[in-house]
């Protein structure tokens, strides 16, 4: 296993890329740290799984995912990947968009336990982790850096397959895309978020805001995002 492909080029929409890749008809889907469950819809409305359990662990967010009443086959429920409110070996998969490093670091370990646990033999997670670097990522360190928990994230990835907790089944390298309009979004998309109390000093807003203007253009600022997807298998 490795934590990055630097000389990966490919650009593609994760959502698509895992209905090209993941065995998804009729199937049972956890996912955890669903965020505003934009994912979850994409999902939902591609009418191939049979139903989905979307955990998310913020308070606030969660009571927002409450008031969508448009996806009967979607189940919102707050908790954390530490702690997954399911029966053993009870869905066909797992998917986990981004949201690892957010676990806390003593508690790495035993949340791919509880994917473990949950998932039916056979059954595969889907795990998705930001890459640490580009240029996205050098606005973003100045205020929330990330290299310790993203590492951190891998290693506990890496003595889970080690361990035969889980089996690896392949890693994918990508890009996304992200685009922001101005700075004004890009504030309230990275650093007025609900899920992280980003508290920046009138100094470091200042210098994170020309750093980003540095990638800004007549159209907006796009940022490439490398990604890597460990795509990992429950024994049986």
């Amino acid at each position: 296993m490795q934590i990055a492909d630097p000389t990966q080029t490919l650009v593609v929409n994760e959502v698509k890329l895992l209905l090209d890749t993941l065995p998804l008809d009729a199937a049972s889907v956890l996912e955890l740290g669903c965020g505003k469950a934009d994912k979850t819809r994409l999902l939902a409305e591609s009418g191939r799984v049979r139903e989905i359990v979307a955990l998310e662990v913020d308070a606030i967010q969660h009571a927002k995912n409450l008031k969508i009443d448009d996806l009967p086959q979607v189940r919102f429920d707050r908790g954390g990947a530490e702690a997954i409110p399911l029966p053993d070996a009870s869905v066909d998969l797992v998917l986990m968009f981004k949201s690892l490093h957010h676990v806390p670091l003593a508690q790495m370990d035993r949340a791919l336990a509880e994917i473990a646990r949950v998932l039916k033999p056979g059954g595969l997670a889907w795990i998705s982790e930001p890459v640490y670097a580009g240029e996205l990522n050098e606005v973003f360190k100045l205020f929330h850096d990330e290299k310790i928990v993203r590492e951190a994230a891998f290693a506990a990835l890496c003595r889970t397959v080690d361990g035969g907790v889980l089996q690896s089944r392949q890693q994918l390298f990508f890009n996304t895309r992200s685009h922001f309009a101005d700075f004004a979004q890009f504030d309230q998309r990275m650093i007025q978020v609900t899920h992280s109390d980003h508290r920046l000093s009138p100094e470091l807003y200042a210098q994170v805001r020309a750093c980003f203007e540095r990638y800004l253009g007549a159209d907006g600022a796009t940022f490439l995002n490398p990604q890597r997807v460990d795509l990992l298998a429950k024994a049986g």
